[in-house]
């Protein structure tokens, strides 16, 4: 194939920041997708409807002219979080899922909740009104093994969440392990999950070509080759369970070039082309709608878009560094060729 058309496609996970950042970033979204669940794990936490219904302004002003481009907004859960805020999340109507953070797992999650046990009420209330639970899987605990923990969090977390809440709807987010292709292909109805362009791509041997390589160092971690092999083929096997979100999260180059570095790849400028380039590495190209355009819209029981964007197997080279705010923000693959570039975006 030389060229691709899709349903146009949305990303059920992006990363878009605040302020200057925002502005910086969300045009790149807005170009290749309809719709994105965009995370919380702001400073404060967007962790009430009235935070998210003005964060979602801010997106909404910070959009290119004319875009139709539409952020879903998301609760952080924190072990605060009561029942009438899901109530309230709910009526709101531009709320579609609450994002579980274990307490120290990722980037801005200090004010996650730190014992399952303390949000069953909140859980509970989820379950009943179908709102969607989305985890990030790890068990951060200091004697567990960091490529270890997304397995420690099924066994610990999240088998044991899925059996007491057996309605509540759950995304695995950003799965990175093939315990976790395994556990999600055979879970109960209801539990789905994303899976990014870096992992598709790469192991972890990418961290560590020539020295350290702090760009391609994210949470979760990128793990074994037979990992991400298996994600692969959950991710091409044209099976609903498994839909496309990026993980996109930016950081100013500064903070990813340092003694302790931030955790986070910036893929949002090269999205949908990525994916091409995984998804033809196994001849797949034929199934790459289904991951993009229409899985995740139908687990969210949103309408898949009537347009379409198509993409040209023809080499482009992304810039180096892009304007970040007050800073620079260095893409995935900034300076060496992606093999797709999108050619046309129309109305059906």
């Amino acid at each position: 194939m030389t060229t691709v058309t899709l349903r146009r496609p949305d990303d059920w996970h992006v990363h878009l920041r605040d302020g200057a950042a925002l502005g910086a970033v969300v045009k790149f979204t807005a170009e290749r997708f309809g719709r994105a669940i965009v995370m919380p794990n702001l400073k404060p936490p967007i962790a009430t409807v009235e935070l998210a219904r003005g964060y979602r302004d801010r997106i909404l002003a910070a959009l290119p002219q004319n875009s139709r481009f539409e952020p879903l907004l998301t609760l952080y859960l924190t072990n605060d979080t009561t029942p009438q805020e899901i109530d309230r999340a709910r009526a709101a109507g531009f709320i579609h899922g609450v994002k579980l953070y274990p307490a120290g797992a990722t980037t801005h999650s200090d004010a996650g909740v730190t014992d399952i046990a303390k949000v069953s009420g909140v859980l509970a209330r989820m379950e009943n009104i179908g709102m969607p639970l989305l985890v990030h899987g790890e068990s951060p605990h200091p004697d567990v093994d960091v490529f270890d923990r997304e397995t420690h969090f099924i066994d610990a977390v999240l088998q044991p969440l899925l059996g007491r809440f057996p309605g509540l709807r759950v995304v695995f987010e950003h799965i990175t392990t093939a315990r976790a292709v395994e556990f999600v292909a055979g879970a109960r109805a209801g539990v789905a999950a994303t899976i990014t362009p870096q992992h598709l791509l790469h192991n972890r041997n990418a961290i560590f070509s020539g020295g350290i390589r702090p760009h391609y160092y994210c949470l979760p971690i990128l793990k074994r080759e037979g990992d991400r092999q298996a994600l692969l083929g959950a991710a091409t096997g044209g099976t609903p369970r498994f839909f496309l979100g990026t993980d996109s999260a930016p950081h100013e180059r500064a903070t990813k070039e340092s003694a302790c570095g931030c955790a986070g790849m910036f893929t949002a400028h090269a999205a949908l082309e990525l994916y091409a380039e995984a998804f033809e590495s196994v001849g797949r190209l034929d199934r790459l709608e289904g991951f993009a355009s229409c899985f995740g819209a139908d687990f969210y029981r949103l309408p898949r878009h009537d347009d379409t964007i198509t993409l040209v197997k023809e080499s482009w080279v992304p810039p180096q560094v892009y304007d970040f705010g007050h800073g620079a923000l260095v893409p995935y693959r900034g300076g060496e060729p992606v093999a797709w570039r999108i050619a046309d975006s129309r109305a059906a």
